[in-house]
């Protein structure tokens, strides 16, 4: 095999987030639902036998060394590959979202280069490589949609009685972006959420708890509250995800989703029972 084309690197959503606390090291305990949905980054992978890693942007300009990069050469220095690999990538998903893109592609390319290197990696070992390139590239992994907790290196796969059921879905990401640092060291952070519970989650799924980062968000970039009021317009109760600024709502019904600003990214999702690559890599996180 010498190329793969046409792989997907799907985004995620927070159906909630709450803050539990904060370790002595500073990183924040969080709970989660992580959840799929088909907004889709397209990503190539052609071998190299030089062993370079070398990355073609296919839409919008992404940094010289971007997660994809930095997750093939973490692999390669991780299994002592001699092999390179060229990565073209078709960019979709917003940056600064947080919806998980540059995450979503670093796991794409682990499962993606694991299979074309024909290194045969379990998927813990992807996990552990994953890890160290941002907390969230581990859930990519996982397959399922999942209960995350600790500083997100705790995932548990929502699956037959605890699965999400199938809904609908609009994304709003406004012109601003949101830094996540900037967020997580607001004094005015709410760190201090009680414990929930999969069971109270199942209860509510799409309309369980909140998410802490929102109030932040919302004083540090006005378009958060302006994408939640729009949706607010349409009958729609609009909710960041992750450290922002995109914010979504689930639709039972059908809406007009026209008429949105200039340099607004408005879509219509559905949610994703399984990753579509979950059946590149065998083993548990």
């Amino acid at each position: 095999m010498q190329a793969l084309y046409d792989v997907p690197a799907p985004a995620k959503l927070n159906l909630f987030l709450h803050i539990t606390g904060r370790r002595a090291d500073g990183y924040h305990l969080l709970q989660s639902v992580f959840m799929l949905v088909d907004w889709c980054d397209t990503l190539h992978f052609e071998r190299r036998a030089d062993g370079l890693i070398s990355r073609e942007d296919l839409s919008m300009a992404l940094p010289e060394v971007d997660l994809s990069v930095r997750a093939a050469r973490a692999l390669q220095a991780a299994t002592g590959c001699s092999e390179g690999a060229h990565i073209s990538i078709l960019k979709r998903v917003p940056a600064q979202a947080g919806m998980g893109g540059g995450s979503s592609d670093a796991a794409t390319t682990l499962l993606a280069l694991n299979r074309l290197w024909g290194l045969n990696l379990p998927r813990h070992a992807l996990a552990k490589i994953g890890l160290q390139l941002g907390a969230d590239v581990p859930f990519f992994l996982c397959g399922h949609n999942a209960w995350v907790e600790g500083i997100g290196e705790t995932i548990t796969p929502l699956e037959k009685a605890h699965q999400l059921p199938q809904a609908s879905f609009v994304i709003v990401k406004p012109a601003a972006g949101l830094e996540t640092k900037e967020i997580f060291s607001s004094p005015s952070l709410k760190r201090d959420s009680d414990s929930a519970t999969i069971l109270g989650f199942a209860a509510a799924h799409f309309d369980f708890g909140r998410n802490d980062l929102q109030p932040v968000a919302q004083a540090l970039c006005p378009d958060v509250s302006q994408a939640i009021a729009w949706l607010s317009d349409r009958g729609l109760k609009g909710r960041m995800t992750g450290s922002g600024s995109a914010v979504f709502a689930q639709m039972s019904h059908a809406v007009d989703l026209s008429g949105a600003p200039e340099g607004w990214q408005v879509k219509a999702c559905e949610n994703l029972m399984i990753h579509p690559l979950a059946g590149w890599a065998s083993g548990e996180i």
